[in-house]
């Protein structure tokens, strides 16, 4: 089983999960991040880091999140390692409350 990184990290890209990872296997693009499954090391550290819930254990995922196992394979594979905390895009609060975590 891997983790996957589900919809509540678009528009967010906290990182807070990244300082967490003792592998590396989180990749991001311009609007979120993603998990490489061939790196990760199921130890779920980042499932707590994580300000919006987004990480998910894969057998955790609901139908409708199936799909989020085949997109965080295919991007996190193009998509350069995030290996620090960055800072979060300037829509997360925004995000966040609209997940209702505020």
């Amino acid at each position: 089983m891997t983790h996957v990184v589900t919809a509540n990290c678009q528009a967010c890209r906290f990182t807070d999960c990244v300082t967490v990872c003792p592998v590396a296997c989180f990749h991001g693009d311009e609007e979120r991040l993603y998990i490489d499954p061939d790196v990760c090391v199921d130890c779920s550290a980042c499932i707590p880091a994580c300000p919006v819930g987004a990480i998910k254990e894969e057998f955790d995922l609901s139908g409708d999140e199936e799909e989020w196992i085949q997109i965080n394979a295919e991007k996190a594979s193009d998509l350069p390692v995030i290996r620090s905390k960055q800072p979060p895009l300037p829509t997360a609060d925004a995000r966040r409350s609209e997940l209702g975590l505020n």
